[in-house]
């Protein structure tokens, strides 16, 4: 029937006043409340910053190719096949070979082959080649390019995400635009210049010897304090063997510097070469630029050391976290770049709320005439609507922004059409019906499949919009989604609770739709 058993009843108030409470700490100082949740604000509500990055994936492609000269010659030996004039490219590798049909054979064979392995498990090849009489040039098929991009950017992306992470910037959106493309939109972000500097570096950090004479070859590169210095080709380790990074003090110089923790393989690397190799210099090259040069006065075998240079407390907090974060497979470039004034975001606040009051004010008045004491109560469920609606985006610690507004006022008007969709059947009912109870009850009743599908056929357009949008957009279909299910909690549960009040205290003809 109309009204609800005493358990029910408990269940759906104490619903409304535990997420009630959660939309209270939104106007509460975070200082003075054990709970620290609030509906965060998106890049257009409080400013910030907006890049686009892209991916520059030519140096890598550069690498990759390099790293197929020990397994093609591996193949050209193994099966007695001579080359001559062989040559190593930014993109390719060309040489001549006397038996070209036979290497063509096994370039695309599908046992065990190392020099082209998607064939094995793709059935397609990373790489292609072109034969001209007996010159053969391989490069990167289209696969195989589509491969180390999208590979390339995946990991960017998340190593982007640690980095801005490490910064404590709140609710950032990073997402992926096009096929080389990172959107990065930092709400309130105070120093941008700080993340640009951190998401410019890729951060390939390695340790080389300084020496002037090396079988591996020598590189010239220039010191933290302006010094040109030789340094062997040969990486002694990588920045992959760290497992961790930490801004510290030194202990004789009280200056910054960055304290670093190897990993077993890596403990192992550094131990053997700082045994090998004391009195000379160990040069920690970041990003092609020697950062420190020390020199190694005893053995280190304990797995960790000290980067020591000119730096701020700044640069090496800054230089810990991308240490920490990993190297960049590519450079990133930044393509677009917008700042966001909080002012702009303050006006569109204050627009937003004035259009939902607006838009409230209009409503109520609205169904407080058409529909009188029941009016009354579609206005006191649609305000404990908009408090529920709030206390769930303030549980989840969604970010609001200007669309995510646009589908709160949506929610109003979606809220009053239940609720008049409802009374409309009861009136239907009540020129039928001889008790009002059970008029009532069944304009519930059979108002509830009309409104159901209403509410059920936005509700699947609001989650395919934040499954296939992205910012804005998922901000919008956020509000709606949840404006929708609190509008069916409070139009079946909490207005047809207040309305089983009136109509069961009330006589015949006391009661006016």
């Amino acid at each position: 029937m109309l009204n609800f058993s005493k358990i029910n009843v408990l269940i759906i108030y104490f619903l409304f006043l535990f997420i009630g409470f959660f939309s209270i700490l939104n106007f509460q100082d975070s200082k003075n409340i054990l709970i620290d949740k609030k509906v965060n604000l998106g890049l257009d509500l409080q400013g910030g910053s907006y890049l686009l990055l892209e991916i520059n994936s030519d140096p890598l492609v550069s690498e990759k190719i390099q790293s197929k000269v020990i397994p093609l010659k591996k193949l050209l030996k193994a099966n007695e096949l001579n080359y001559t004039n062989f040559q190593i490219g930014e993109k390719n590798l060309s040489f001549t070979v006397d038996k070209y049909d036979k290497f063509k054979l096994l370039f695309f064979s599908k046992k065990n082959n190392s020099l082209n392995p998607y064939i094995n498990n793709y059935n397609s090849h990373e790489l292609d080649l072109e034969i001209t009489g007996n010159n053969i040039n391989i490069f990167f098929s289209k696969f195989g390019l589509l491969t180390i991009n999208n590979s390339a950017l995946k990991q960017s992306i998340e190593i982007v995400r640690r980095r801005i992470d490490d910064v404590g910037t709140k609710e950032p959106t990073i997402l992926q635009r096009g096929e080389k493309r990172i959107l990065v939109e930092l709400p309130g972000l105070k120093d941008p210049e700080r993340i640009k500097n951190l998401l410019g570096k890729t951060a390939q950090l390695n340790f080389r010897l300084v020496s002037d004479n090396d079988e591996f070859g020598i590189d010239k590169l220039v010191s933290e304090n302006g010094e040109d210095l030789n340094v062997s080709k040969r990486i002694v380790m990588s920045g992959d063997n760290l497992i961790d990074a930490q801004p510290n003090f030194s202990s004789q110089s009280n200056e910054p510097s960055v304290s670093f923790t190897l990993d077993r393989l890596g403990a192992q690397k550094f131990g053997r070469t700082t045994t090998d190799n004391v009195g000379k210099r160990l040069a920690i090259v970041l990003d092609g630029k020697i950062i420190s040069a020390p020199s190694i006065n005893e053995p280190i075998t304990g797995g960790s050391g000290i980067i020591s240079g000119n730096f701020t407390f700044q640069e090496a907090t800054d230089l810990s976290l991308l240490l920490r974060s990993g190297a960049l497979p590519t450079p990133l470039d930044i393509v677009e770049e917008r700042t966001v004034g909080p002012d702009l975001g303050k006006d569109s606040i204050q627009s937003g709320v004035i259009s939902l009051i607006v838009g409230f004010i209009l409503v109520i008045i609205f169904m407080l005439y058409k529909y009188k004491m029941f009016g009354l109560i579609a206005n006191i469920a649609l305000i404990a609507n908009l408090i529920m609606l709030i206390g769930v985006l303030t549980i989840l610690e969604a970010t609001l922004t200007l669309p995510g507004i646009a589908g709160i006022i949506l929610t109003v008007g979606m809220a009053v059409d239940a609720n008049v969709l409802i009374f409309e059947r009861i009136k239907e009912e009540l020129k039928t019906e001889k008790s009002i109870i059970h008029a009532f009850h069944m304009g519930y009743s059979k108002a509830r499949i009309t409104v159901l599908d209403a509410n059920i056929t936005t509700l699947i357009a609001a989650v395919i919009l934040f499954a296939f949008g992205s910012g804005p957009v998922k901000g919008f279909a956020i509000t709606l989604g949840i404006g929708i299910i609190t509008t069916l909690f409070t139009a079946y549960f909490l207005a047809r609770h207040l309305t089983s009040l009136i109509v069961l205290n009330k006589k015949e003809g006391q009661i006016i739709l």
